[in-house]
């Protein structure tokens, strides 16, 4: 029964944030200020774990795929296919779940422990449009961009390793990245990120706006929003490939 109570209140929450602003002027202002505190400061997280990820497929890919009859690009090929169709869309937005996810919660959850909320409610301000949906519209926004930015630090970090360990060419390797390349995989991996962005924004958002009780239930809120968040991207993960890819 809490699960439906839960659902319900959700949506109920999300009629709230998507209703039209009540000063577009200050939607804008706190929209950029989303783009800075949700985009800029994830850039440093995305270049480390992309590039790594990226070397750390291409070892892998060529140390299996050592026998004579495969092509010399299958490597390429293998480093491209994993980026693009699930480590740059569904692994990074997990990832950012957990950094970007518990800085949404802990900031909203202090808000309504502080009654900042509950002041902006009084003043006639629709608190949850006002702090939630440039949240949302930010990192729906910011998380394609991310996503292709990390497709292409993966690849620079997959080549790169091929060239100072020696285990392929350059040519081989981008011969690989190029070779039967299939445009509608990074469509399916841009409107995946753009879902997981929203379930990231919305979910951390509804947990922190919801806090109760001290500065112990906010973090208690941060990781409850974290898990439930990482869940729901692995179940539409499923869905998304489910519809888009069969």
């Amino acid at each position: 029964m809490k699960v439906f109570i839960a659902v319900g209140r959700y949506f109920l929450f999300l009629k709230r944030v998507f209703s039209v602003p009540d000063q577009w002027r200050m939607f804008y202002k706190q929209l950029l200020l989303e783009f800075e505190k949700l985009g800029y400061r994830s850039i440093g997280i995305v270049i480390i774990i992309s590039t790594f990820i990226g070397a750390i497929i291409t070892i892998q890919a060529q140390h299996n795929t050592t026998n004579p009859l495969m092509p010399r690009y299958t490597t390429g090929l293998l480093t491209r296919d994993t980026l693009i169709l699930e480590f740059s869309s569904t692994v990074l937005c997990l990832l950012l779940a957990g950094k970007i996810g518990s800085n949404i919660s802990s900031e909203i959850g202090s808000m309504r422990i502080s009654e900042q909320i509950d002041a902006l409610d009084v003043i006639g301000i629709n608190s949850a449009n006002y702090l939630v949906l440039p949240k949302i519209a930010a990192l729906v926004i910011l998380m394609p961009i991310l996503v292709v930015f990390s497709m292409f630090l993966g690849v620079v970090g997959g080549d790169a390793v091929g060239v100072f360990s020696n285990i392929i060419t350059t040519s081989n390797f981008i011969y690989g990245i190029q070779y039967d390349f299939t445009p509608f995989y990074v469509t399916y991996s841009l409107i995946k990120s753009a879902v997981f962005a929203f379930i990231i924004a919305s979910v951390s958002s509804y947990y922190g706006y919801f806090t109760k009780g001290g500065a112990l239930n906010v973090g208690n809120a941060s990781t409850t929003a974290v898990v439930n968040s990482s869940v729901l991207i692995l179940l539409f993960d499923v869905i998304l490939t489910e519809v888009m890819l069969t």
